[in-house]
């Protein structure tokens, strides 16, 4: 990318608040920039974070049937996924999976409410649709604030939201009583070790 727009190592690095050495181990494979400084090269460039992961024709092809989603520290109620800025990292996904249009996002997990299935710092794979069938863990909107994940629990009556830890207490909301919205349905859990 550098060599493409004819920029010296130094000029870069000064850029974006980093020494040259910094930005020659980065080239040499011997270190890799953190995702903020990832941001500011993004924005030094004017190109997307997803160009820089990986624009090389090798890179594509070994990425071809694979597609990158943002990873969210946090995702607050009624802004558009695409205006949240709390990026903190990406996953890949099958391309296959939207195929058909939909969308995923990941989040990464704080707290313990789920555990021992969740894990604090797990990221969760969400596939971003307005409901969810009872019995499925779903990232949840209560009131307006931050979105949580619990898993949801409907009757004719009421939909519970059940934490898998037993130290967090289940709430239960009656039909109507407050708003519930659903942002989307796990689909998948990765963990790093």
């Amino acid at each position: 990318m550098r060599d493409d727009h004819k920029i010296s190592q130094a000029k870069l690095a000064k850029a974006i608040g980093v020494s040259q050495s910094t930005v020659g181990m980065w080239e040499n494979g011997k270190n890799n920039p953190e995702h903020k400084t990832l941001l500011k090269i993004a924005e030094y460039f004017n190109v997307p974070l997803d160009h820089l992961a990986g624009n090389s024709e090798e890179d594509k092809a070994a990425t071809s049937n694979a597609v990158r989603i943002n990873v969210y520290g946090s995702v607050p109620a009624g802004i558009p996924v695409e205006a949240i800025h709390d990026i903190i990292d990406w996953e890949e996904i099958p391309s296959d999976w939207i195929k058909d249009g939909s969308e995923f996002i990941a989040l990464k997990v704080k707290g313990n409410s789920m555990y021992p299935k969740y894990l604090d710092g797990d990221i969760v794979i969400i596939k971003v649709q307005p409901d969810c069938e009872s019995g499925q863990d779903a990232i949840v909107f209560i009131n307006g604030y931050d979105a949580t994940l619990k898993r949801v629990i409907k009757n004719e009556k009421s939909v519970i939201l059940q934490p898998l830890n037993p130290e967090h207490e289940t709430k239960i909301y009656s039909s109507g009583s407050e708003p519930i919205t659903i942002l989307g349905i796990v689909v998948e859990l990765r963990r790093k070790i």
